[in-house]
């Protein structure tokens, strides 16, 4: 009788934006828990969940294999990861290794620590020094800075084709299915990557719109020709590291010339496309004229309300969560009927769960967290209105993106305003994807005349349909779309758009990086 594989599968992910002043510890991992997630807990909660762990597990459960679950770690994005919290990880994940005959990661790609600039390149680095002929897959998010050390440290590597990412559990199968042909001895995975001089915005980089769309089209077709295993990653330029920007990464069955092809293909059509990757940032005064009018008119016969979307402080981008100058616009400009979500605030929520539901409070909203890395500094707002809702702040996502798992806000809070303004206050960073996030606390976002979001492109998944107009606006937050307003030390220069190719200039991508 064949003996059966033992397979470990762990997660450790965070999205670091080096210019976050939140602090990304252990308990910032642990979901309000004690500690992060193992063994057969974890395995209870991401089996049959749009996960990439759900993806790993439905694909070894489908062979048979005996599943090891270690550690499930995964933190909202903030600041660079404290280092004991990162050895922690890490330390639990080797042993993960000592155990198994394989290993699946679900890792981000885009995590700096204290010490690391490249956190999961480090880990593999760790991996492959422990056990060198141990089989290691990785899938990682389209925001992933690749680096050498992450692609020579494993044996197959996938990032999601989608943002808003809809496809974290089919990242997963994708590599867990080449992996276990190259267990079998079907495949030899073959992997080229390479990187493009360029630093994409964030708020340009949807796969609902063009240059992303088109390059996840290829991307995809390759992967039906003949290619294992194709992943154009966007980067992330919040982290100010070496590698920042969008990279690739092919993988064929023992053709590496193929691969590097494909790989460059790709590269220089995203170099070709580069100026579509530049957000042009409008005036937040202008924003706001603009929403007014869109909630004045109908316009093609579209319901539904307008969405105010403050994306240069999300915190799935590491944003604070707190900065109010949006809010402030929103209540100089007298809109009325606003639902917004939301503010991380633990102070308030603690006070007006002191008040409890009905009475009046005065407080001071937002502003508090130190924002050094930006010129500016967010400040408070002074509001006076009802304690509305008070709540645990717990609901189960209901859309594409990470249906089925739990969401915990911490204890959360409404605060209703004059002119039917209500603000949800939460004690746990998340961000606004998912309509439930509303409707848990009393709120349906399709009933209100406008709603505030703080967010950039995952509020696509839950909120495109539900809403008419959406007005992007530049409030002020670390996740800024402009990035003159922080200052970049470590990436590697040239790189477009901070060093800007001549206007009309046909420079291929080796040239530009040559005449910088």
């Amino acid at each position: 009788m064949t003996e059966r594989i033992r397979i470990g599968i762990a997660m450790m992910s965070h999205e670091t934006n080096t210019f976050s002043p939140v602090v990304t510890d252990l308990d910032r991992f642990s979901g309000g828990r004690d500690a992060p997630l193992q063994g057969e807990a974890a395995l209870n909660v991401y089996r049959n969940t749009a996960s990439c762990l759900g993806g790993y597990i439905e694909v070894a459960e489908s062979h048979n294999a005996d599943i090891v679950m270690g550690i499930a770690a995964n933190a909202p994005p903030s600041g660079r990861v404290e280092d004991d919290a990162y050895e922690t990880m890490c330390a639990a994940i080797v042993e993960l290794a000592g155990e198994v005959d394989a290993l699946l990661l679900d890792l981000h790609g885009a995590m700096a620590t204290k010490s690391y600039d490249d956190g999961e390149g480090e880990l593999l680095k760790r991996l492959r020094t422990a056990f060198p002929q141990l089989p290691i897959a990785v899938s990682l998010d389209m925001h992933a800075n690749l680096t050498e050390d992450m692609v020579a440290n494993c044996d197959v590597l996938c990032g999601y084709h989608t943002y808003p990412h809809i496809d974290m559990d089919g990242t997963a199968r994708r590599a867990a299915n080449v992996f276990f042909k190259m267990l079998a001895g079907e495949v030899t995975p073959t992997m080229t990557w390479g990187n493009a001089p360029m630093l994409p915005h964030v708020m340009r980089q949807g796969t609902d719109d063009f240059p992303n769309q088109a390059l996840q089209e290829r991307v995809k077709q390759l992967e039906q020709s003949n290619c294992l295993a194709v992943s154009l990653f966007t980067g992330f330029p919040h982290a100010d590291i070496h590698d920042a920007g969008l990279s690739v990464v092919t993988i064929t069955d023992n053709n590496a010339d193929l691969a590097r092809g494909y790989t460059n293909e790709l590269l220089d059509q995203a170099w070709q496309d580069r100026e579509h990757f530049v957000y042009q940032v409008e005036p937040l005064a202008d924003s706001m004229a603009r929403a007014k009018n869109a909630a004045e008119h109908q316009g093609d016969g579209a319901s539904g309300p307008v969405l105010i979307l403050d994306h240069y402080d999300n915190t799935a981008s590491g944003g604070t969560m707190d900065t109010t100058e949006v809010l402030a616009a929103v209540l100089a400009a007298d809109l009325h009927d606003v639902a917004v979500f939301g503010f991380y605030d633990p102070d308030v929520v603690t006070h007006m769960m002191a008040a409890g539901i009905g009475a009046e409070v005065t407080v001071q909203l937002g502003g508090k967290l130190d924002m050094p890395a930006l010129q500016q500094q967010s400040q408070p707002l002074t509001l006076t209105g009802e304690v509305k809702l008070l709540s645990n702040g717990r609901f189960k996502a209901r859309v594409e993106m990470a249906r089925g798992l739990g969401i915990n806000m911490g204890p959360s809070a409404v605060l209703a305003l004059p002119n039917d303004i209500d603000i949800a206050i939460i004690s746990r960073h998340i961000e606004p994807y998912d309509p439930e996030c509303f409707r848990c606390l009393g709120m349906e976002p399709n009933h209100r005349r406008y709603i505030m979001l703080k967010s950039r492109i995952h509020y696509r998944v839950g909120f495109r349909e539900l809403v008419k107009d959406t007005i992007e606006c530049a409030g002020l937050g670390v996740c800024t779309s402009d990035y003159s307003e922080v200052q970049f030390e470590k990436v590697r220069r040239p790189i477009y758009p901070l060093d800007p190719t001549p206007q009309g200039s046909n420079l291929t991508r080796a040239e530009f990086t040559r005449a910088g």
